[in-house]
């Protein structure tokens, strides 16, 4: 007797983003603000990394506060409510609290109905990772609109005394709405980590360093920045041909590069490396808004579709990398040209009585 063949699993559709949002905190700081504590120059800083401003946080703007901001003005641009999201994964490292998870917190406050909700720690490669996990997680047929949020509020986890790192970091918040597509919208994602380098981009210490020690000093961000900038503006470069082999895109095809926004420099160097044509958008609000980590690479695609920088449907190269150190990068193509441009500053609706929300 012939045992019969199983029946195939069940799959889900082509995955592609749907809607884009952001939210840019209300305190704009220059750098001469900054040199106000720090031994260096508007002239320096700009040099090295190319910022002129970037923001931070007030006190009410927690991570939960700003993601929620970022995720309801995606599902408006998508066109969905929270009800229909079924997936919600956050990306942060300035969530300083070990659980609940901030996506369950923010899952509630949009209003999603049981969704699965977890968050991810990727450092600034943790957008393109939650990305790629909400793709995928679509194609499964394991849900079918995904919220992916990266959200830093990295002022608070800085040495404010510190010329080397005080001026380069930033507060934010980004989201993209992941749906199903008729056709492919989100590329194969090229990742992977080199722990040779894990502590050029590390925290001075652990937070169970400040148990029971009422002068242990706070833990801050601390860099070795040559060794950072050598390995990210020469090797990250064979990372985005691969994406782009992975996703049968050439260079030709794009109409926008994304790279995670760390440093003016590295980005031009990346751009000089690719050799991409004068026709692709290169992403360089670095200069406005600093390196918000996980959430820069969704702000930079709300801010180019909202000032029209680029085709809406065209083709984006995201590249990613950060702590670990872990990179990632994907193809994906533009959703249409959000119709609410980011705006620092705008009101954050008041959490209600449910809201798990701290000072955090």
């Amino acid at each position: 007797m012939t045992t019969p063949l199983p029946r195939p699993l069940r799959h889900g559709a082509p995955a592609a983003v749907l809607g884009v949002g952001s939210y840019l905190p209300s305190r704009r700081i220059t750098n001469a603000m900054l040199c106000r504590r720090i031994d260096s120059s508007d002239e320096w800083i700009r040099s090295r990394s190319g910022i002129r401003t970037r923001y931070w946080a007030a006190e009410h703007e927690t991570v939960e506060e700003m993601a929620v901001a970022a995720a309801e003005q995606a599902l408006r641009h998508a066109g969905l409510t929270g009800d229909q999201i079924d997936g919600v994964i956050v990306s942060t490292v300035s969530h300083l609290r070990q659980f609940p998870s901030l996506a369950v917190a923010v899952a509630h406050r949009v209003g999603a109905r049981a969704p699965g909700a977890f968050d991810i720690t990727a450092g600034c490669a943790g957008f393109c990772y939650g990305l790629a996990l909400a793709a995928d997680t679509i194609r499964a047929g394991s849900a079918r609109h995904v919220l992916v949020i990266g959200v830093e509020r990295l002022s608070e986890q800085l040495d404010h005394d510190d010329r080397t790192t005080a001026f380069l970091f930033s507060d934010g918040a980004g989201a993209f709405v992941v749906g199903p597509s008729e056709e492919p919208g989100i590329g194969p994602v090229e990742w992977g980590s080199d722990g040779r380098y894990k502590d050029t981009i590390r925290q001075t210490a652990s937070w169970a360093s400040l148990r029971g020690e009422p002068d242990a000093p706070w833990p801050v961000i601390a860099m070795e920045g040559r060794e950072v900038f050598r390995w990210a503006a020469y090797e990250m470069g064979a990372v985005a041909t691969r994406a782009l082999d992975r996703a049968g895109v050439g260079l030709h095809e794009l109409d926008a590069f994304v790279p995670h926004q760390a440093n003016l420099r590295i980005t031009e160097e990346l751009a000089k490396g690719l050799r991409l044509p004068q026709t692709v958008a290169v992403a360089r609000t670095i200069v406005d808004y600093g390196n918000s980590s996980a959430a820069s690479i969704p702000i930079a695609v709300h801010r180019m579709l909202a000032d029209g920088a680029v085709r809406p449907g065209g083709l984006a190269l995201l590249l990613a990398f950060g702590t670990g150190l872990v990179y990632a990068g994907q193809v994906i193509r533009l959703p249409p040209a959000p119709a609410e441009p980011p705006r620092p500053g705008e009101p954050i609706r008041q959490p209600d009585s449910a809201s798990s929300e701290g000072a955090a």
